[in-house]
């Protein structure tokens, strides 16, 4: 069966979902499209936000040959087989067969310098797409022959719609009972990609019983479609606990118990570098900027054991877990990436900012990447406050610092620079 996500794909303009500084009445490519004189150009934006529906529908809307290549599977060899078809069909048609290229950011300069010719003499409309900066990955003398347009992700609003409209529109799910209760799973999975999110309705539904109505739900969506990380094993349960015995009397202070379990460790045969990746992460985990030198003898410990091997290794193990388990602990570091993963994975992806973004080619510049950045070291104390984070984000204290004297002066410093940002 052909999957949602193709048979939802739009058949006109007015279907078309996003991008309205570009296709919405009156808007720079629609007017290039209404009057039938389009030039080429390349979409840049992120997966599943419609550059190859597009594509399509300005051919249909101008009644152009259509030829499609990936650069995934596509060489010169086929970029020339399109020109040459497109070609013959100037003999019967007006010229500007459109030659649309997914992916274009994949070919090489040889693969896009096959291009130059058709897009020059107009035998073909080059509509290129890609997910990356087309001012890194693609020609000069391609690129200042296309104009680039930038989309956009699609809102929560036009996801949300595309859902109903799925619902209520397409054939195999509109004759079904099924009640879109909560969507928040739904478009967290997607990450905002119109395709993966369609698909992820489709696999939710394939779960309804026959007969039965389907209530999608948060919880019900997160069953169906999260993978299960499979736990690496190699000595059963006792395994495991002896590491999380371990780990938990080193983070616990008690060295005593901490060489204790890493000799249990030594004696079953255990892999020395499993230990001492663990105690790697333990320094970061629970020593962290409490005593930041946790993490530089540990990472040594590990070097250390791949030079000397046992029974030696035994030592530097040892001295290893006891300097851990007798440092100062904080956990700060561990919250603040945790805190801030789930900040990404809620928020979804934020633009960063414009101040922010490199600006190297003059097509990043005319759409004001850099503008308004202040160079830190041309100020007092190589600091001067600004925005850094998202605008949505402004203010969000992600790193709380520990209670530990080392931490402390860190949160007085931040208190101190950041008063009119952070509420630390």
């Amino acid at each position: 069966m052909i999957p949602l996500a193709e048979r939802m794909r739009p058949q006109n303009l007015e279907q078309y979902v996003g991008q309205q500084h570009l296709v919405g009445e009156g808007a720079v490519l629609r007017q290039a499209i209404e009057m039938g004189k389009i030039p080429s150009f390349i979409l840049w934006g992120p997966p599943g936000v419609g550059k190859t529906t597009l594509a399509q529908l300005i051919a249909k809307f101008l009644k152009k040959p259509f030829y499609q290549l990936s650069a995934i599977n596509s060489g010169v060899k086929d970029i020339r087989e399109a020109i040459d078809n497109a070609e013959k069909t100037t003999l019967f048609q007006a010229k500007g067969a459109i030659l649309f290229i997914d992916e274009i950011h994949r070919f090489s300069k040889s693969q896009q310098d096959a291009l130059l010719g058709a897009v020059e003499k107009g035998v073909v409309t080059l509509i290129g797409a890609t997910t990356e900066n087309p001012s890194f990955e693609v020609i000069p003398a391609l690129l200042s022959r296309c104009q680039v347009y930038v989309l956009q992700h699609l809102s929560k609003e036009e996801l949300v719609g595309l859902l109903q409209r799925a619902l209520t529109e397409d054939e195999a799910l509109k004759n079904m009972d099924i009640e879109l209760v909560e969507t928040d799973a739904l478009l967290l999975y997607s990450g905002g990609d119109a395709r993966r999110l369609l698909n992820a309705l489709e696999l939710v539904s394939n779960y309804r019983q026959p007969d039965e109505p389907l209530r999608i739900t948060n919880d019900m969506v997160r069953q169906r479609i999260q993978q299960n990380i499979a736990l690496y094993d190699k000595g059963g349960e006792q395994h495991y606990d002896i590491i999380s015995a371990l780990i938990k009397s080193i983070r616990g202070s008690d060295p005593n118990a901490a060489v204790y379990w890493l000799a249990r460790m030594l004696d079953g045969g255990e892999d020395i570098e499993f230990i001492a990746r663990r105690l790697v992460i333990l320094a970061a985990e629970d020593i962290g900027l409490a005593n930041p030198n946790g993490l530089l003898l540990a990472t040594t410990t590990m070097d250390a054991i791949r030079m000397i091997g046992m029974p030696e290794a035994r030592i530097i193990l040892s001295q290893c877990a006891i300097y851990l388990a007798t440092s100062p602990k904080s956990n700060s570091a561990y919250l603040a990436i945790d805190k801030a993963l789930e900040t990404v994975r809620n928020g979804g992806g934020l633009p960063v900012p414009l101040p922010l973004r490199n600006a190297p080619t003059k097509l990043m510049k005319e759409l004001d990447y850099g503008a308004g950045y202040q160079y830190s070291h041309d100020f007092p104390g190589h600091f001067v406050p600004q925005d850094f984070l998202p605008d949505a984000l402004r203010g969000k204290i992600l790193y709380e610092p520990a209670e530990n004297p080392a931490e402390q002066r860190v949160r007085q410093k931040l208190r101190e620079d950041w008063k009119n940002w952070y509420s630390y």
